[in-house]
């Protein structure tokens, strides 16, 4: 299932990134998760490495210092993606819409969609 976002918003305070989907589902993800799920060929090959069989199951990143987590801005990559810039200069991972309603804490693997 192919969704778009009707709004994406940042709270630097809360550290949560918002989506509203054109079907009026919602989607909160924490800096921490989308961070740890960076899908640049960087972190893609170091989640590899680090979680060996258990890759589909568990992504992890081992954060240095706060900056790591912390998100500059988003810039809007086409109509099908957002790129995260982090105040530690990383801003390779490009975040498809597909990626992240895949991410969604509220997706529900049978297809039904599950309100944050």
């Amino acid at each position: 299932m192919k969704r778009k976002p009707k709004s994406v918003s940042a709270s630097r305070k809360e550290e949560v990134l918002r989506i509203e989907w054109e079907d009026g589902q919602k989607s909160e993800y924490s800096f921490g998760t989308l961070r740890a799920a960076c899908p640049c060929a960087d972190c893609r090959t170091s989640h590899d490495q680090d979680q060996g069989d258990e890759k589909e199951d568990m992504l992890e990143l081992n954060f240095r210092d706060k900056n790591t987590t912390i998100l500059e801005r988003i810039e809007q990559v086409g109509n099908y993606a957002v790129q995260l810039v982090w105040r530690d200069g990383h801003h390779a991972g490009i975040y498809t819409w597909d990626y992240l309603d895949h991410l969604s804490p509220g997706s529900d693997p049978g297809g039904g969609r599950r309100p944050v």
